[in-house]
């Protein structure tokens, strides 16, 4: 039984092979085409989404990089807790800054720098 079917099998890919050649061009340009026709669809989809996501967001990146590499001793910064300080100290990956006229001071990482404001008029 067992032989019997790997010879139906042998003899059906035989026949397929056989009818595959005789028309084996068309065939394969008519697959080629379905094979290319979703790829074409996806390429201006995945250019609109490098416009609109991904090249803005590496600019802000980049922005906010240059920002945090710019910081001197007494500018206004915004965290990104929302906190608004002069800035006292800068050292390799912190920042120090004053929050009120009490001269209250927290050290932040560099990273929690969102914004620089306009420098705080005494």
């Amino acid at each position: 039984m067992f032989l019997a079917k790997i010879q139906l099998f042998i003899a059906n890919a035989a026949l397929f092979l056989s009818d595959g050649a005789a028309g084996g061009e068309e065939e394969a340009a008519g697959g080629l085409a379905a094979l290319l026709s979703p790829l074409i669809m996806f390429i201006p989809l995945i250019a609109v989404f490098y416009f609109l996501i991904i090249r803005p967001e590496s600019k802000r990146k980049k922005a906010a990089a240059k920002l945090r590499a710019e910081l001197i001793v007494s500018d206004e910064v915004v965290t990104t807790s929302g906190i608004i300080g002069k800035v006292v100290q800068i050292k390799d990956n912190t920042v120090t800054i004053e929050t009120s006229a009490e001269r209250t001071r927290i050290t932040f990482l560099r990273e929690a720098i969102s914004s620089k404001e306009q420098k705080i008029s005494d």
